[in-house]
């Protein structure tokens, strides 16, 4: 019987997979979460406005012919 060297064991993978375990467990590492309503592929959000801007909002809406919401959409 001959005696042989035992193989070496590549650490490498299992390093890197502990490593991105412990930086995947770190409290700031999850992705925030989305914030109000998804509809469709838009995400619904509140916004406040001043009341003299917001009047003219609805006055440019109202000759423009379209609704509040696709006025500030449009012109973002």
């Amino acid at each position: 019987m001959a005696i042989t060297m035992p193989k070496k064991k590549t650490t490498a993978a299992i390093d890197q997979a502990a490593a991105d375990a412990f930086i995947a467990g770190a409290p700031d590492s999850i992705a925030p979460k989305a914030r109000g309503v998804k509809k469709g592929n838009k995400q619904q959000i509140s916004l406040t406005i001043a009341p003299g801007l917001l009047l003219k909002i609805d006055e440019l809406a109202e000759q423009l012919g379209q609704s509040r919401a696709a006025l500030i959409h449009m012109k973002i």
